[in-house]
């Protein structure tokens, strides 16, 4: 009697507890330490649940159905607006169609298109993977990227369809979905919709209510995102639920996605930022999440961006400092009557960019971040005691890298050393001073952290060697505790024993007036054993009139830049090559300033 009384009370006791399901840690051959996908140690309580971004749409869509979501011109020129009830229903019919084929790998070869942001919900909602790359790769590379990360369907854009022609040939039972982008009803992507929709149905009905908008593991796989791979096979970056939970959110405060600076009732954001780039620098969820309207675009067209800034009340965009140089510089530019706001990052930005945005009413989010970190992890914070700064010492504070992002940890610096041949490397993981001198590498650790790399354990080890998250950047860390890059590793400049930064002396070459964009690489040189060369291009109204000696003797006379530092060459181009986000692609540049080749662009 009493052991069954001591029964009933026990099982009586176990419902009051919290229910946890555990597994252990794993550690695969061929890819990063980790614990396996929807098998993490893991707790239901009822203050905890599991994170997953997909959930913003949804959420949106039951908050504020009729809310603008989507404005688009289409390839065959119609413009398009969706409401959230409509994109949600659009993203929850390609989840259904998804899980009826059975796809759990989803490829995306687009242009910033409705297409792409609603696969980007419905992959995540099906319990997918998406896995979404650079249309402006070799159609080779895109092979080689879809192969290895082993996806079983792809959705393309009509527009670059052929370049997966080889990829069809060796792996023809992966599933290829187009896009033909011309609006609702026509072509394959729209009648998947119409297919997803049915099953739905077949189901039940219940639409987003039965999917994956709060996933069982929420370390478990949402994208992998791939690097660009100029100097190396592409590497596949682990992405999870969480991590892109938290740099979205992270995101909408550091970018103020939730503020208006303007008499605009919500975000509106311009896509000029790839989609493909980092997921969007996880924009894709973070403006669905304040239920802001995705201003998409096919491709970057200056005087169509300046249309929208004028005519659509856009309050925010990303974009490289390339991008905003070429911006400004257009011939349809002039001061907004309301401020938008930019985020701004891929490579360090110049302080004489930023005034120029400013006067513009471009206010400038300054943020620093890798593929590795989900895009943005730091941002450079606006001080109100720098209103009263010089002009110049004001805009070279708002150039730093800054502080680590709400949702991470501070970034860190920690000492580096070269070796004989110049070559930098951590040196244990030890901080270096906070006095703006000492140089450094950044690092991180927290939670948007990327994973690791997808299949290949060596380089995810050498990416946390030591427990944190290498970067490759060489920095100097303030006594304020903001960061401030210097450059790349292979970017520093060793000239007669002197570091010469590359974006240091950029900064200051820039500020000529008839200079557009500068970048500057090592050359070899007798006496010195490196110099610099600059490769500049020229303001339109300028272009024949400026020659690169002209360039050196300002650098000489009227720059201000220190001798040791003025370029030994310069040679004007009629465009730098660039990554398709923006990034001066450097490694080209060194290799044409050692007599390379110049077919490559």
């Amino acid at each position: 009697m009493a052991s069954t009384a001591l029964s009933r009370l026990t099982t009586l006791a176990s419902h009051l507890l919290p229910s946890t399901t555990t597994t252990t840690t794993t550690h695969t051959k061929d890819s990063a330490p980790r614990k396996p996908d929807h098998s993490h140690t893991y707790t239901h309580t009822h203050h905890i649940h599991q994170l997953s971004p997909t959930l913003f749409l949804p959420r949106a869509a039951a908050i504020e159905p009729n809310a603008s979501a989507i404005y688009h011109k289409t390839a065959n020129g119609q413009i398009i607006r969706r409401t959230y009830a409509e994109t949600a229903t659009r993203a929850a019919n390609f989840a259904y169609f998804l899980k009826k084929k059975g796809w759990k790998r989803v490829g995306i070869l687009c242009t910033n298109t409705p297409a792409f942001l609603e696969a980007i919900y419905g992959i995540g909602g099906a319990g997918a993977v998406n896995v979404a790359i650079n249309y402006r790769l070799k159609a080779e590379d895109i092979s080689y990227i879809f192969t290895h990360a082993e996806v079983d369907s792809i959705l393309v854009d009509k527009e670059f369809e052929h370049l997966l022609d080889g990829f069809r040939v060796e792996r023809p039972e992966v599933g290829i979905l187009v896009d033909v982008d011309q609006g609702e009803g026509v072509g394959a992507y729209e009648e998947a919709l119409l297919e997803g929709k049915e099953f739905d149905v077949q189901c039940g009905g219940t639409g987003w209510e039965k999917l994956e908008t709060e996933v069982v593991d929420e370390d478990s796989l949402i994208a992998l995102a791939y690097t660009s791979g100029t100097t190396a096979r592409p590497k596949g970056v682990e992405y999870t639920h969480r991590g892109a939970y938290l740099a979205a959110v992270a995101n909408v405060i550091e970018s103020g996605l939730n503020s208006h600076l303007s008499t605009a009732d919500r975000c509106h954001y311009l896509w000029t930022l790839p989609m493909f780039h980092a997921m969007g620098w996880t924009f894709p969820w973070a403006v669905t999440a304040v239920r802001g309207t995705h201003y998409c675009l096919r491709r970057i067209e200056y005087p169509e961006i300046w249309r929208l800034l004028k005519e659509e009340a856009i309050s925010d965009f990303c974009a490289a400092p390339t991008v905003n140089t070429l911006l400004c510089a257009d011939g349809n530019a002039e001061r907004l009557p309301e401020p938008v706001r930019v985020t701004v990052a891929a490579s360090p930005p110049t302080a004489h960019l930023f005034e120029t945005m400013e006067n513009l009413n471009l206010r400038p989010v300054h943020v620093y971040g890798l593929t590795e970190t989900y895009g943005p992890i730091t941002k450079g914070y606006h001080m109100p005691a720098w209103r009263d700064l010089p002009t110049k010492e004001k805009y070279a504070n708002m150039a730093r890298q800054g502080h680590g992002h709400v949702t991470s940890l501070p970034a860190r610096v920690i000492k580096t050393k070269q070796d004989e041949t110049g070559k930098w490397e951590s040196d244990g993981v030890v901080d270096v001073e906070k006095d703006g001198k000492e140089i450094g590498e950044i690092v991180f650790v927290g939670n948007i952290c990327a994973r690791g790399y997808y299949k290949d354990a060596e380089a995810t080890r050498k990416l946390f060697a030591g427990g944190v998250s290498h970067t490759g950047d060489l920095a100097v860390w303030h006594p304020d505790g903001s960061i401030k890059i210097l450059d790349r590793a292979k970017d520093i400049i060793i000239s007669g024993g002197e570091n010469i930064s590359s974006l240091a002396l950029e900064s200051m070459l820039i500020t000529h007036p008839d200079i557009l964009e500068v970048a500057c690489v090592g050359i070899a040189d007798e006496k010195w054993g490196e110099a610099p060369k600059a490769f500049v291009t020229i303001k339109a109204d300028k272009k024949g009139k400026v020659k690169g000696e002209d360039v050196i003797e300002w650098a000489k006379n009227k720059s201000g830049i220190s001798r040791f530092m003025v370029p030994k060459e310069v040679e004007v181009l009629e465009e730098l090559p660039k990554t398709s986000t923006g990034k001066l692609r450097k490694n080209i540049l060194r290799e044409w300033a050692r007599g390379g080749s110049r077919e490559e662009s």
